[in-house]
């Protein structure tokens, strides 16, 4: 089925059409949502999330880009607003037990396997996401998109609504900072 007549069925409520939607893009926006929340169970939860806004939310899909590139500007968003919360959350937690309610921190960061990794190749691929969980939020972004799920620098200037020339001053500041906190870590590991 072509894009538009997918829309169209969607708005009108065909249910196979959705699942269709759901089948072609699930893949993408989970490894996209894992790749900012690391931990695969909030991945499943937030990549829902996007499904059910794309639900509700699909007719007003203005045609103005793909829905391809709107269905990742969901996904980023949500991924984005959960990692805010989520730091609201360890804030909250700290706060709570510096003043003594609570004798421990609440808030401890998730375990995290990437499932597109291979066994080997954990520890490193550990290592490189907490090293990009440190990037300013926009270079995070731009970095994550291009590196991890592919997307190109036009893609991606559609998906944060920047100009192309942004995306690539801000992968640039992403890699350099990588190398900086990548470094560190090396040199006071090894």
């Amino acid at each position: 089925m072509e894009e538009k007549e997918l829309i169209s069925q969607i708005i009108s409520k065909n249910d196979q059409a959705f699942k269709e939607l759901v089948d072609l893009y699930a893949d993408r926006v989970h490894n996209t949502v894992v790749s900012f929340t690391q931990n695969d169970e909030d991945a499943e939860d937030i990549t829902q999330d996007v499904f059910v806004e794309i639900y509700q939310s699909i007719s007003k899909f203005r045609n103005d880009s793909s829905l391809f590139t709107w269905i990742y500007k969901i996904a980023v968003s949500k991924s984005l607003d959960y990692l805010k919360a989520k730091k609201r959350k360890k804030r909250f937690s700290f706060f709570t037990s510096l003043f003594g309610e609570d004798a421990s921190l609440v808030y401890d960061k998730p375990h995290f396997d990437h499932p597109g990794v291979l066994l080997e190749n954990k520890e490193y691929a550990k290592v490189l996401f907490h090293a990009i969980s440190k990037l300013p939020e926009k270079q995070q972004t731009v970095f994550t998109l291009h590196k991890v799920e592919g997307l190109s620098y036009l893609e991606i200037a559609e998906v944060i609504q920047t100009t192309t020339s942004s995306v690539e001053s801000l992968m640039f500041r992403a890699k350099q900072n990588l190398q900086i906190h990548l470094k560190d870590y090396y040199e006071n590991n090894f």
